[in-house]
């Protein structure tokens, strides 16, 4: 049994409590810190957990910490996490500014400590009904669509929301990344509201991501194409769809349509994974007490967020480039 405590008992915050009461089986729960005494009493109440005075206090009650307090907190938290000997579960992104992320890269490293990102989508039930199927992508789309919350918007809907589908396509391509371009507007934040990138890879493969927080409607959607397969994700509404290209003669079931092809005729095979309900953030911080527990790698570790931060930074300054380029007088977007 891990004991681990809280950093932030606001809206997401509330969520992990109660995950971690759910997890009671790899979980115990310490108690929380939040310096907000409405936030604090709405979760002492409701949890029945115990407020603690200051983070010194909490860090010296348990084995880890679960980070989920403002992206420009995070770096100072992990630091004196790390320096205490605690393994840390923090919401992504990682950090505010890649500088931040590369030391607390360094200490964790040097200090043999488990760092797990909250990329939640990899716990998301339409990427696990894909189980072992080949994955290969060599263009992917992705549509990341939000109403408008004030909540994300101390960040760039880069940081945001779009880090979210760049830590999926990281995970799927493995290869270096060789181009970005991106653009991206403030609308009623002082960074960038919507944003779309186009990243190129070393392999050849191309992703077209966007992500907006002032849409009319919610949208979650990423889709992978490759060498005779189409793969549909609907992240939001928990589906997902295959479409594979096969010979004629592998043609057997109903689920076979043809398809005149210049190279003769070929098989459409549609398949519907079966979609198993699960609690995706009950799940990846199950994952981090078993990484600790079983002394092996987290499934999104710190190199992971690492990985999505540094190119979420890329594009974010392709989208300044734009900006002076065309002589736009605007917020800066980040401190790189």
């Amino acid at each position: 049994m891990l004991k681990i405590g809280v950093f932030g008992a606001g809206y997401l915050g509330k969520i992990h409590l109660k995950c971690i009461r759910l997890a009671s089986e790899v979980l115990e729960l310490a108690g929380f810190y939040d310096p907000d005494d409405t936030a604090a009493a709405q979760a002492e109440q409701t949890f029945g957990a115990r407020r603690f005075d200051s983070p010194e206090e909490l860090l010296d009650s348990v084995e880890a910490v679960d980070i989920v307090t403002p992206t420009p907190t995070h770096f100072v938290l992990a630091q004196e996490a790390i320096r205490r000997g605690k393994h840390i579960f923090i919401e992504k992104p990682l950090t505010h500014t890649l500088q931040e992320a590369e030391i607390l890269l360094d200490m964790s490293r040097q200090a043999g400590l488990k760092v797990q990102v909250g990329h939640v989508e990899r716990f998301n039930p339409a990427l696990l009904a894909l189980g072992d199927a080949r994955l290969e992508p060599m263009f992917v789309e992705a549509h990341r669509l939000a109403t408008f919350n004030p909540r994300g918007a101390d960040v760039s809907v880069v940081l945001d929301l779009m880090i979210h589908d760049i830590d999926i396509v990281l995970s799927l391509v493995k290869a270096p990344v060789q181009y970005v371009s991106a653009g991206g507007v403030a609308v009623v934040s002082d960074t960038p509201d919507i944003a779309n990138a186009r990243i190129e890879f070393a392999n050849g493969c191309v992703a077209n991501l966007t992500a907006s927080r002032i849409s009319l409607k919610q949208m979650r959607k990423v889709r992978l194409f490759q060498r005779d397969a189409y793969i549909s994700l609907d992240l939001l509404d928990k589906q997902a769809q295959v479409v594979q290209l096969k010979e004629k003669t592998q043609a057997e079931d109903a689920a076979f349509m043809e398809l005149p092809t210049p190279h003769g005729v070929k098989a459409i095979h549609v398949h519907t994974p079966a979609i198993e309900p699960v609690n995706a953030i009950k799940l990846e911080l199950e994952s981090f007490a078993r990484s600790i527990q079983q002394n092996t790698r987290p499934k999104v570790d710190i190199e992971d967020g690492y990985a999505a931060l540094q190119l979420a930074w890329r594009i974010i300054a392709d989208m300044e480039r734009r900006q002076r380029e065309a002589g736009l007088t605007s917020v800066p977007i980040g401190t790189h």
